[in-house]
């Protein structure tokens, strides 16, 4: 099983670890890309705040986030599952799985970055600010920038992940739209993968309304995916998901693809988030 994250837009601070090792990172073919990403985002925060502060969407009380760009390469690092935070992350809970969970989590997780293309929570990166949103001056838009080099490790690292897996393994993709348009899973591989969204039930006058809610919506990723990794449930299908999110407790609808090479969508439904 390969799980798909979106990162989460604020980070914890790098603490006082060594600074980051590139060659260090998961996923090498990715390397050149990332160097280039890296260069452009630290020349760019070295240089004219403002501008850089336009080019990454930042508010004046987030300054802060141009200088700290402008350090990454001296910048302390520190494990990836500890840099992402949120409503997603706290969910999650990565740093109280036990012991067989967090192994899976370290095979199965990768997240989605516009800075390093994808990170597994294990790899060192220090605090970073650049969303798959961006459009730096040079390279330009990120989510473009990164399909190409994305197209070329992400096939094998799902065959990795799935190793031994009955009908290849399963793809489950959580990111939001921003960070699934750096890559796309094609022909078979798409066709075992599900994306999932999150329908927050409430009833009115008596009628039943479903809703997106962003806060449900990450909340429930992160909890599902704890739960699977818990359990140690590796299903192998789209299918096996379903079967095994609704063993779990999951109130689940899942609509097949009407053709080959397709990914399956499935919907969470939830009522409240404990």
């Amino acid at each position: 099983m390969l799980v798909l994250l979106p990162p989460s837009e604020g980070k914890a601070a790098g603490g006082s670890g060594a600074p980051l090792k590139p060659q260090s990172l998961s996923l090498p073919g990715l390397a050149p890309a990332r160097a280039a990403v890296l260069e452009e985002l630290v020349e760019l925060c070295a240089g004219d705040e403002l501008k850089a502060r336009e080019v990454l969407g930042l508010s004046e009380g987030l300054r802060g986030e141009v200088a700290k760009n402008a350090a990454l390469r001296s910048a302390p690092a520190r494990p990836a599952g500890e840099i992402y935070t949120g409503v997603l992350y706290d969910a999650l809970g990565l740093a109280d799985l036990p012991p067989a969970a967090r192994e899976l989590a370290e095979r199965s997780l990768l997240v989605f970055s516009g800075l390093w293309g994808a990170v597994r929570i294990g790899d060192r990166i220090p605090s970073y600010r650049c969303s798959m949103g961006v459009k730096l001056p040079g390279l330009g838009a990120l989510g473009a920038y990164w399909r190409g080099p994305m197209a070329e490790v992400m096939p094998q690292a799902a065959a990795a992940a799935s190793a031994g897996s009955a009908g290849g393994g399963l793809v489950l993709d959580l990111r939001s739209a921003a960070y699934g348009a750096a890559w796309k899973p094609k022909g078979e591989l798409a066709g075992r993968t599900a994306t999932v969204r999150v329908l927050h039930a409430q009833v009115v006058d008596g009628v039943e309304k479903r809703s997106v809610v962003s806060h449900f919506n990450k909340a429930t990723k992160g909890r599902l995916v704890r739960d699977l990794l818990i359990t140690g449930s590796a299903p192998a299908s789209p299918a096996e998901l379903v079967t095994a999110l609704r063993d779990l407790g999951y109130v689940v609808e899942a609509e097949a693809p009407a053709k080959a090479g397709k990914a399956w969508s499935l919907d969470v439904v939830v009522s409240q988030i404990h």
